[in-house]
């Protein structure tokens, strides 16, 4: 793919929404922020949007960035990206959620989990809070496996296995996700405290070992069924999430 040098007014226009954080391996580049109006419930709402990507190469030269990007077909791969709700940089208290990428239940609307419930909720929840950040983490799909891996749980999950079973009889560790690149946005975007809203624990501890300060955790429990019922219950029972009273026991 043959990428045209980009006219001196675009790189005008895209420095100034280019931002580059350094990382252990390279760099993350941060676009944004871009005005996006969301239908949340019937309501629209403008959130400010933030792409990132993480690369090996670390230059503050924009051609050169474009130039590598335009020789990889990006759209073969997921980039993660960010929603920021309200004065999120010097507001005292901010609300956030890390949320991993659910295919089946953010896209389709799959009952079979409650990620696309708590996905639009963490939305609200932002919203009414007055402030906050949404990370959407695109290489975290089926914990950190990939879809196409979470379609053969799945497989297994209909033949009796529960959700962490599944995931060790394929030779996977129960959870694989990282969170550092989205720390690394995080504190780009933040410094002051804030409030994380999770079920994981262990979501609390990457952020607390990453020198993060969290003021407290706010749960996301809803939309049980019969279809999730028992994969909610293994994520307690299995995978050690904080039940809706804070225990590990509900």
């Amino acid at each position: 793919m043959v990428h045209a040098k980009l006219a001196p007014q675009v790189l005008e226009v895209l420095k100034d929404k280019i931002q580059l954080i350094k990382s252990g391996e390279g760099a993350i580049y941060l676009v944004g922020p871009i005005k996006l109006p969301v239908n949340l419930y019937g309501e629209t709402v403008i959130f400010q949007w933030y792409c990132w990507l993480n690369q090996c190469q670390v230059t503050d030269n924009y051609q050169e960035i474009i130039d590598q990007l335009a020789s990889a077909n990006l759209a073969e791969y997921q980039q993660s990206s960010v929603l920021v709700y309200g004065d999120f940089e010097n507001a005292d208290d901010a609300l956030i959620r890390m949320h991993s990428i659910c295919h089946t239940g953010d896209i389709f609307g799959s009952k079979r989990c409650d990620c696309g419930y708590q996905l639009k909720q963490s939305m609200q929840n932002i919203v009414d809070h007055g402030t906050g950040a949404l990370f959407y983490l695109a290489n975290h799909e089926g914990r950190g496996i990939g879809l196409f891996s979470k379609a053969m749980a799945y497989v297994l999950q209909e033949n009796g296995y529960d959700t962490v079973e599944a995931n060790e009889s394929l030779g996977f560790v129960d959870d694989a996700r990282n969170y550092e690149d989205a720390i690394r946005v995080l504190k780009k975007l933040r410094t002051k405290p804030v409030k994380l809203m999770t079920n994981n624990p262990r979501k609390l501890e990457a952020m607390r070992n990453a020198g993060l300060p969290i003021t407290e955790r706010e749960p996301l429990w809803g939309d049980k069924s019969e279809f999730n019922e028992k994969y909610l219950q293994t994520k307690i029972q299995r995978s050690g999430h904080l039940g809706e009273e804070g225990n590990h026991n509900d």
